[in-house]
Formats: C-alpha cells, sequence, structure tokens
C-alpha cells in the first residue's frame, strides 16, 4: 500500500484562496524501458488524480508516461464553506489510493 500525503489548511477565513498539496507515492514505470534480457517492463502509472469539495469535483488531472514517480500536486481553490476534501489516485493495474482532509471557514 502506498502513502498519500496532504496539505490543506485547517482554518481559512470565508472567501480566501487557499492552497492545496497532495503527493502519493508510486514508481510510475512508463512501459518505454526493457529489462537486461530485452523484455518490456509493463507501463504502471497513475493516470488520473481528482479532488472533490462535499461531492463536487474542485480539480482533476490526468496524468501520461512522461510523469515523474512520486507525482506532488499543488492547486488553489475558494474556501467559501466547511467541510471534507476527498483525494483519489487511479492507476495502471488496479492502482486506487484515497485520503481526505477537513476545513473549518470561519
Amino acid at each position: 500500500m502506498t502513502a498519500a500525503l496532504i496539505n490543506v489548511p485547517k482554518k481559512a477565513k470565508a472567501g480566501d484562496i487557499i492552497e492545496i498539496k497532495a503527493l502519493t507515492s508510486h514508481v510510475m514505470e512508463t512501459g518505454y524501458r526493457h529489462t537486461a534480457t530485452g523484455e518490456v517492463i509493463p507501463r504502471d502509472i497513475i493516470t488520473s488524480f481528482t479532488c472533490r469539495f462535499e461531492g463536487d469535483e474542485v480539480f482533476r488531472a490526468d496524468f501520461f508516461p512522461a510523469t515523474a514517480a512520486n507525482p506532488f500536486i499543488s492547486f488553489f481553490t475558494n474556501a467559501s464553506k466547511s467541510g471534507k476534501f476527498d483525494f483519489e489516485w487511479i492507476g495502471d493495474n488496479g492502482f486506487s489510493q484515497t485520503a481526505s482532509a477537513s476545513i473549518t471557514v470561519e
């Protein structure tokens, strides 16, 4: 199982623009490399990342073989109300990682 690290401010004022940071551990094998015996190493990448706030999508990214291992994502959103952010990474070979973090908006 891989680990996800999430950084969401615990508190914000209504209307503040907040930065959200997300990182997950994954080797991101491109599928273009070969072993010493010439066999292709199968592709194994994260293909998408989604962040939802209270069920509404606020950010989405699609990944491709050129994405580095352990992808780090940083984006901004508006703090409109208290609630929970849900993060989801989906990838090849059944890879799935989820995490969540809450924010209190005053």
